[in-house]
């Protein structure tokens, strides 16, 4: 099977290691994988803000650049959601663009989802290992597409990690795009919860594939000095299948 990436704009300027480890466990499962170039934002933060229409040719982009592509692989289950759960309803009476965004919604699936669902991966049986001990963030945009613990099941298959779930592991970080910039001290408090529970754990490294929820609770991390850094699963499969050094992690306290 061929499978292309769709680093989305938040990975893509902030977190591309996050992409270049996908590919790299990608391929070493056996996948084809391809970029296509003419990707650009899949207009989730237009459609957001009620911008429909500015959401649509973006839609329509993402709906021809991948259309050919077998799977469709992203690091973000936000972006992942906004295919699926949003794109066929940009075209309600267009039946044919509302056919291909639909067809394109069923073949895209975040990074852990497509390692338990489709790849059926058991990192045992490579030896993967890290000495480490992890605690998680479930990213809210998981639930709309049916994703609960499949980044879990993905953790718990590498040698040697100790993994200690939050607390509160459904609740929201305070990120939601620009609700953290609409309600600053309500998102503020969110995210002051969710440091609070991550050193709460003791771990030395929180895993967070969304980039912008990454973003959100690593510069509150930051600003606590909670000494804590953070990776995308894929860079931890990554480094634990020795596909990738393991190096001071970007978006944690320096």
């Amino acid at each position: 099977m061929k499978v292309s990436l769709f680093i989305t704009c938040l990975g893509d300027s902030f977190y591309p290691r996050a992409g270049i480890a996908a590919v790299r466990v990608l391929e070493r499962l056996g996948y084809k994988v391809d970029f296509p170039a003419e990707q650009t934002c899949c207009g989730q933060p237009m459609y957001n803000n009620g911008f429909r229409d500015e959401a649509r040719p973006l839609a329509r982009r993402m709906i021809e650049v991948f259309g050919p592509s077998e799977a469709v692989v992203t690091n973000s289950g936000s972006c992942a959601a906004m295919i699926r759960d949003y794109y066929p309803g940009l075209f309600e009476g267009e039946p044919a663009a509302q056919e291909r965004a639909r067809q394109l919604a069923a073949k895209t699936f975040e990074f852990a989802e497509f390692l338990v669902k489709v790849a059926r991966v058991d990192l045992r049986a490579v030896a993967a290992r890290r000495a480490e001990r992890v605690t998680y963030h479930y990213s809210c945009h998981l639930r709309g597409i049916g994703v609960t613990d499949e980044a879990e099941q993905v953790l718990r298959q590498i040698g040697g990690l100790e993994y200690v779930p939050l607390a509160m592991p459904e609740q929201c970080c305070g990120f939601g795009g620009t609700f953290a910039t609409k309600y600053p001290d309500i998102s503020g408090a969110m995210v002051r919860d969710k440091v609070g529970q991550i050193r709460a754990t003791g771990a030395s490294t929180c895993v967070s594939s969304d980039p912008g929820c990454t973003m959100n609770i690593s510069g509150a991390c930051h600003r606590a000095a909670a000494s804590v850094q953070f990776r995308s699963l894929a860079e931890i499969v990554a480094e634990s299948m020795g596909l990738m050094d393991d190096v001071p992690a970007a978006g944690g306290p320096s």
